[in-house]
């Protein structure tokens, strides 16, 4: 008897870039799929609730969670810290299902340490400006935090080749489509 793991897929972009939205159209779309909460320290933005969008924790809760191994992947990302936590992988992955992390390029490369044979995904946005304008128009962040994130994309678009597939998404059904069709061709090769 055989059994098979679950494959995971990981999706990372630059702030603003579409890769939550894409990815949430994803999982509408493939019933099978889960989604990976990760864990942060940041404030909820907006409508976000605990649970959903992420785990919202504190600064000393994450770094026990650091010292204690909890972490998959966890990263400083904006002046916060994000983290994956291993336990929800592994019990995934280990029932034979499919599973989407949303992270960025820091988180990737560590995840890869540990699981070699994860699919990688980077989202591109069209142009810096439209990237820019994106993050203004969500009224979340300061324009000092804007321009720290603008300056991170820089560095994480610089990555984007270190990925199986890249995707820009300039039309946001169309991106959808993409990221749907590299999931569904893994998992009917797998």
């Amino acid at each position: 008897m055989s059994f098979n793991k679950g494959i995971l897929f990981i999706v990372s972009a630059p702030s603003g870039a579409g890769k939550t939205t894409i990815c949430q159209a994803v999982l509408n779309n493939i019933k099978d799929m889960h989604y990976s909460i990760s864990y942060t320290t940041r404030n909820p933005r907006g409508n976000e609730k605990n649970g959903v969008e992420y785990f919202f924790i504190t600064k000393e809760e994450f770094l026990k969670g650091i010292e204690s191994g909890k972490w998959a992947e966890w990263a400083e990302v904006h002046g916060n810290y994000y983290g994956t936590s291993s336990e929800t992988l592994n019990q995934v992955l280990d029932a034979g299902k499919n599973i989407i992390l949303d992270i960025d390029v820091q988180g990737t490369y560590k995840i890869l340490e540990k699981y070699p044979d994860a699919v990688t995904i980077f989202i591109m946005p069209p142009d810096f400006n439209t990237l820019r304008i994106r993050m203004e128009s969500r009224a979340a962040d300061s324009p000092e935090v804007i321009d720290r994130r603008m300056k991170n994309a820089i560095n994480e678009i610089a990555q984007k080749d270190n990925y199986s597939h890249i995707i820009v998404n300039d039309d946001l059904d169309k991106a959808v489509s993409q990221l749907t069709s590299i999931i569904k061709s893994c998992c009917i090769n797998s």
